[in-house]
């Protein structure tokens, strides 16, 4: 099986793809974040570093999709399908021009044509991690990154707005996969033992459904 996390800055999708991976004896394949050379700088100059980051991110991605998918079991902690939103986000906010915007897409096209090839093309689930506005402020400010930090940089206060408003749609939208939402805010599977159990028994409902499991 292929599952990929999906959901907003801050949702939780590491923490819960590491809980994952040990409920399901799998192994997880992290974002590319604490060794990311140019986050810092995109956080303190967006306008310059949107396109660059985008793109690492995606080819980070990209090799992390080949690594899973030829092992038998894997979570991926983002889905590359997200990728777009934000360099889309990015230049609605005048970050990157038309023309980055074009070659990106087009770029992104040709390396998901490229997994036609592969033992699995798409994922077999996506799990949104759905949380509220206020949740996503509160789980940025506990994992303590300082480039994230909004008392270090106010502007991030819209930002954050911005990006937590594109994911209902683009959840509602999504249809590579078969999917499945998680209430972030009512199931607390950080911290809370019976929440992290109700979330591994919806996972798991799915995959028998679809015969994973």
């Amino acid at each position: 099986m292929s599952i990929v996390l999906a959901g907003t800055i801050g949702a939780g999708k590491s923490s819960l793809a590491a809980a994952l991976g040990e409920h399901l004896g799998t192994e997880v394949f992290y974002e590319a974040v604490d060794n990311n050379p140019v986050l810092d700088l995109y956080y303190k100059d967006p306008k310059k570093y949107a396109f660059l980051l985008q793109i690492f991110f995606l080819n980070k991605r990209f090799q992390s999709i080949k690594e899973a998918y030829k092992a038998d079991n894997n979570i991926l902690d983002r889905s590359i399908f997200e990728d777009e939103l934000f360099l889309t986000l990015n230049y609605k906010n005048g970050n990157v021009t038309k023309t980055e915007l074009d070659i990106y897409k087009e770029l992104l096209g040709n390396m998901l044509e490229e997994l036609e090839g592969m033992p699995k093309k798409k994922p077999d689930l996506l799990i949104y991690i759905d949380v509220s506005f206020d949740k996503m402020l509160e789980r940025i400010g506990k994992r303590g990154r300082s480039f994230e930090q909004i008392a270090d940089n106010p502007e991030l206060y819209e930002y954050y707005q911005q990006v937590h408003g594109e994911y209902p749609d683009w959840y509602a939208n999504y249809d590579v996969s078969p999917k499945i939402r998680v209430d972030g805010n009512k199931l607390d599977f950080v911290k809370n033992s019976d929440d992290l159990q109700t979330v591994f028994d919806m996972v798991d409902c799915e995959l028998k459904k679809l015969d994973l499991l």
